[in-house]
């Protein structure tokens, strides 16, 4: 379960020009804004990530035009990413210690996206346990790995918002997956669609080996469709190696979906050297995506050229793949209505 409520500490205030009522905490490697006051530098607090829903109670009346969820905002010029609560917010009883998760304590959901019909297909079973989802952790709660790894030779991809795609071979058998369910075969369904349209079980079974390919799609019809396309397509960013139960290095991953004629999502860099300071990354998620200049890009991924594993992102977060992804805070402000 994804930590959406924890206690942090505030490493700084600072102000925000022409703003009298309000400062600027610094939670992780967020930007949070605070009330002038409220609280001091290392103090703990009760932080809760974008995308949360908190529950309907009165000491968060005042979210409910927002229907209780905690999205990006900005006021007077500066991006506020998650809300910072006295830790007085919890019950009496609370085991009070930095980095402790208090979601289920407060009740916190994490906001679901609405599934489009066409995307939902008739269900074959749960996603096949030889397979890893496809779920990246924000860099903004990572700066202790990114320290870690800072200096490894890294490429940078577009992040797409899409829906999750997951083709598969194994031992002769080809499935369809969605992000969390494996699909039966539909004319209906656009996973099945771009399926039959891309060839991708005649390319599976020809290449002969249990891998699956993971893709977003974007398009016509898909999460509003922030990228303005008038089609439909898949755009993949992994190969999974079914038998290894490990993702391909980034060579051959890019041979392998060239060598299927199909489609990579857009490759902005591969010889960036990794860096922990995490204003220099969120600043370089905040541009204009390759598919559409004219519409910001969701945001960027990063990961080694040559795969690597941290045992931090296996505790709560994941895998335990280095691969994290930084959300453009212009584009959320946009389009994450």
């Amino acid at each position: 379960m994804r930590q959406l409520a924890t206690i942090q500490r505030i490493s700084k205030l600072t102000s925000i020009d022409n703003a009298e009522q309000i400062e600027t905490a610094s939670i992780l490697g967020w930007k949070v804004i605070v009330k002038k006051g409220d609280f001091k530098e290392q103090d703990l607090v009760v932080y809760v990530e974008i995308d949360s829903v908190l529950p309907d109670k009165p000491e968060f009346e005042f979210l409910r035009q927002r229907k209780f969820r905690v999205r990006t905002i900005k006021l007077r010029g500066q991006i506020s990413q998650g809300i910072a609560f006295s830790i007085a917010i919890l019950p009496e009883g609370t085991n009070i210690s930095e980095g402790a998760d208090v979601t289920e304590i407060l009740g916190i959901e994490k906001y679901i996206y609405q599934i489009p019909a066409q995307l939902q297909g008739m269900i074959k079973g749960d996603y096949p346990s030889f397979l890893q989802k496809t779920d990246e952790t924000r860099i903004q709660v990572l700066q202790d790995v990114l320290t870690r790894h800072k200096g490894t030779k890294c490429y940078i991809t577009e992040k797409v918002d899409g829906s999750s795609a997951t083709y598969y071979y194994k031992n002769g058998e080809f499935g369809v997956c969605s992000r969390n369910l494996e699909l039966k075969e539909s004319p209906e369904n656009t996973l099945w669609k771009l399926s039959k349209e891309l060839h991708i079980e005649e390319k599976l079974r020809a290449y002969g080996k249990n891998i699956a390919l993971q893709g977003e799609i974007i398009g016509n019809g898909i999460q509003k469709n922030p990228l303005r396309l008038d089609n439909t397509k898949i755009l993949f960013f992994n190969v999974f190696d079914i038998d290894k139960y490990s993702y391909l290095d980034f060579a051959d991953f890019k041979a392998l979906i060239d060598n299927f004629e199909l489609e990579t999502v857009p490759i902005i860099d591969t010889n960036y050297i990794l860096t922990d300071n995490m204003e220099e990354l969120v600043k370089l998620s905040i541009s204009n995506s390759i598919i559409n200049p004219k519409i910001y890009r969701e945001g960027i991924v990063i990961r080694p050229l040559i795969e690597k594993f941290d045992m931090q992102l296996s505790q709560g977060f994941g895998s335990g793949r280095l691969s994290f992804k930084c959300v453009n805070p212009e584009y959320l402000l946009k389009y994450d209505a």
